[in-house]
């Protein structure tokens, strides 16, 4: 895979057609699939479990990036890597113990990522940076899908890319939220690495054509 990567997000697809949905992404220049896990308790809304990612790994030819917005999380790290995870995402503020979480999901043979909310200060990764292969930052308050993008979450990547410089890591940068062909030259500046991308390509008439678009700009 090349440093800059798409993850097209199914949480804006088409669910009565999901299926056809992933293989139109296996088909596409993406390089991961997201999935967005939401418990109605961490985030205000509620997406899919354990059968359903199974069944999207039974047809996806994508590493699943697995993004977790629920409360305590450890308790199913193992389910999650058992159901097809192949990179699994966690909330700075849902771990009591994060070192401890980032790596059990190691342990696991997954990759370890961390998220953290529009309102939390990334300074507060500086002695778990060189632990995460990414740290996924939200450009939007989670929970649906749709969003505009929060413009302040660009002085947050740059302090971010700084931190991870400054560390000698060599810890991936995602955002999620409001990613759209007019912002990700902006995105890639700033110092980003990996992009999630949700409405932009489902609600788009043909959906390959801006894949591509988007692959065009990294």
């Amino acid at each position: 895979m090349s440093k800059h990567l798409i993850a097209p997000s199914i949480l804006t697809a088409d669910f009565l057609h999901l299926e056809n949905e992933i293989k139109m992404v296996n088909g596409s220049e993406a390089d991961l699939l997201h999935l967005d896990i939401m418990d109605g308790v961490f985030v205000p809304n509620l997406t899919f479990g354990f059968p359903v990612i199974r069944q999207i790994k039974s047809v996806a030819k994508k590493p699943l990036d697995v993004h977790l917005m629920v409360v305590n999380p450890d308790r199913y790290l193992e389910e999650y890597r058992d159901a097809g995870a192949d990179w699994l995402t966690v909330h700075y503020e849902a771990c009591t113990h994060l070192h401890r979480t980032i790596h059990r999901i190691k342990e696991l043979g997954m990759k370890p990522a961390v998220s953290m909310n529009p309102h939390t200060d990334v300074a507060l990764l500086e002695n778990v940076l060189t632990d995460l292969n990414m740290v996924l930052v939200m450009t939007v308050n989670p929970g649906f899908g749709g969003q505009k993008f929060i413009e302040n979450s660009y002085d947050k990547i740059r302090k971010l890319r700084r931190m991870i410089s400054d560390a000698g890591a060599e810890t991936l940068i995602q955002v999620d939220g409001g990613v759209t062909e007019e912002n990700i030259g902006d995105l890639i500046e700033a110092g980003v690495d990996v992009f999630v991308v949700g409405n932009t390509i489902f609600s788009a008439s043909d959906p390959l054509k801006v894949i591509t678009n988007l692959k065009n700009h990294l």
